[in-house]
This record gives C-alpha cells, sequence and structure tokens, in this order.
C-alpha cells in the first residue's frame, strides 16, 4: 500500500521540522510549505491525501487557503487539520472550512490519531458548500 502524503503548511519553522519529523516517523510521505500561496501552489501539484494548515500566515492565510481548495473539484474533499494558536472561539465560524480543528500547543498523539482518523474515514465529516 503506497504512503499517504500530507502537506503541512505552517510560516513557524520549527514547528513544520517536528511535525514533518513524526510524521515522517510514522510512515507518511511530507510535503512543507511556508505560506499559503506556497501550500496551494504544492496542493495542487502533489494532490496530498490531507492537509495540516496554521491560520496565521503570510501572502495567504489558512482561511484563504481552505476556501480556495473547498471550491475545486478536485481538491475539495481532501482533508483539512487547522492547526492554530488562534482561540477557537476568536477564528471564528471560518473554521467550518476545515474537517479538524487543533489547538497550539498540541500534543503529537493527539494530532496523529487526528490524522488517522480523517485518512481512514474519508467523506465522514460534513463539510461547507462554499461557492
Amino acid at each position: 500500500m503506497a504512503k499517504k502524503k500530507i502537506l503541512v503548511a505552517d510560516d513557524e519553522k520549527m514547528i513544520l521540522k517536528v511535525i514533518e519529523s513524526r510524521l515522517k516517523a510514522n510512515r507518511y510521505d511530507v510535503v512543507t510549505a511556508e505560506d499559503g500561496e506556497e501550500a496551494l501552489d504544492k496542493i495542487f501539484k502533489v494532490k496530498p491525501d490531507l492537509i495540516i494548515l496554521d491560520l496565521a500566515m503570510p501572502r495567504k492565510n489558512g482561511y484563504q487557503v481552505s476556501g480556495e481548495l473547498r471550491k475545486h473539484p478536485e481538491t475539495k474533499d481532501i482533508p483539512i487539520i487547522i492547526l492554530s494558536a488562534w482561540v477557537r472561539d476568536k477564528a471564528g465560524e471560518n473554521t467550518a472550512l476545515a474537517d479538524l480543528y487543533i489547538n497550539k500547543p498540541f500534543e503529537a498523539e493527539h494530532l496523529l490519531a487526528a490524522i488517522k482518523q480523517l485518512l481512514e474515514n474519508p467523506g465522514k465529516q460534513s463539510r461547507p458548500n462554499v461557492s
């Protein structure tokens, strides 16, 4: 069985390295991006199985990235995890553009469990229709 590919987008290089290391140790292929524009470019090129997005990124934030992804037929069903230091209440309704929201700081085991759940149960989450 092919390895699942995960794109991680975060402007904090240390967080990228930590997540990338943990995911690779758990046998995932990992692609990283340091801003929203780079994330979108790589997502459309590599078609990951799952996306982990920070909200506060330069060039395009996580809301903008997830909104654009939900509009395109080829990316609208890719599971998205928002991983952000913003408090969920402050983040508001825009988190509906993701399948799951995890606050920073986060526990790696919690993130890995969430990834496994989303990859094993694609399409089970209710996603908004974005037009």
